[in-house]
């Protein structure tokens, strides 16, 4: 998740060098080059079957292609550290689908959880930290207000996305192994992505990139398509969907600290106070389920 934040942040000056649609495109190929051994069906994994092949296509369609575009786009039209805020509500969506999807046990605490998740965006939102409204007026403020508000939307649509992927994973990796998940679901995202991409790769002065970007490029690619994901699918082989979207709370912790001291975005008083209501949404909803397994540890054993 700490990488998730990173590649999110720095995302902003690779969306603004390419197309949000060739850059997806770009980087579900950089990703599938390097992945290209882990394709292949290793001797002990049972054939797939309908259900799975339909899982690993949702799971590519939502966690992959939509939140890529999504989070690309609201990055561009917004900041760093509006996505590292608005994507503090991930654990709350993990929580609620796990209990929807999964019939995984959430505490009650969970639904003042998403309050808090939505209080802390909504608050954010009304800040408008990005709209220089002094320099502005008329039309023109009223337009960049706009765009702020659709690059909030994108990015709150991303965090769901990014929900969605989580619970899937999960039941994923009681078929497949992490390897075979993350390379698969890549692939998908090449396909999907590459109708699009191709019309603005042949629109493209690719010639005028700078060197930096691409290697930007290489490592946004093989974090978001590869590490991140072989990462989080090895982790929710042996953790509950519920408890591991606690470690999603680095990824809003690492985009805003790279938004900071990377990208030289400012962050105010509302903001920090916007992304402390967001971050208590983590603790409600984890802290019972915590205290639970170690009551459940100490509890003596039955007469």
């Amino acid at each position: 998740m700490s990488l998730v934040g990173s590649y999110v942040a720095l995302s902003k000056p690779l969306a603004a060098a390419f197309p949000v649609l060739l850059l997806a495109w770009l980087r579900f190929g950089i990703g599938g080059l390097a992945m290209l051994g882990w394709l292949r069906r290793p001797p002990d994994e049972p054939p797939m079957s309908g259900q799975t092949r339909a899982l690993l296509l949702l799971q590519a369609l939502l966690g992959n292609f939509l939140f890529t575009i999504c989070m690309i786009y609201g990055v561009s039209l917004t900041s760093a550290t509006s996505a590292g805020v608005i994507m503090a509500s991930i654990p709350a969506c993990v929580a609620v689908m796990s209990w929807l999807f999964l019939r995984e046990r959430v505490a009650p605490r969970t639904w003042l959880a998403v309050a808090c998740a939505v209080l802390g965006i909504a608050l954010f939102a009304l800040s408008k930290p990005e709209l220089p409204a002094k320099t502005m007026q008329g039309l023109e403020a009223e337009n960049t207000s706009k765009t702020l508000w659709l690059g909030y939307a994108l990015l709150v649509a991303a965090s769901v996305c990014e929900g969605a992927y989580s619970v899937i994973g999960k039941k994923l990796t009681g078929a497949l192994g992490p390897k075979r998940i993350t390379a698969l679901i890549n692939l998908w995202g090449f396909a999907l992505a590459t109708p699009l991409g191709l019309w603005w790769a042949l629109r493209f002065d690719f010639g005028a990139v700078p060197a930096s970007l691409w290697l930007l490029l290489l490592f946004y690619a093989l974090a978001a398509c590869m590490w991140t994901v072989w990462l989080w699918m090895t982790g929710l082989q042996v953790v509950p969907a519920a408890q591991g979207g606690v470690f999603t709370v680095l990824l809003p912790v690492s985009a805003a600290l790279v938004g900071v001291l990377v990208l030289g975005e400012r962050f105010g008083a509302m903001q920090l106070l916007a992304f402390a209501i967001a971050l208590a949404s983590v603790v409600l909803a984890t802290l019972p389920s915590r205290l639970a397994w170690r009551v459940g540890r100490q509890r003596p054993p039955a007469a």
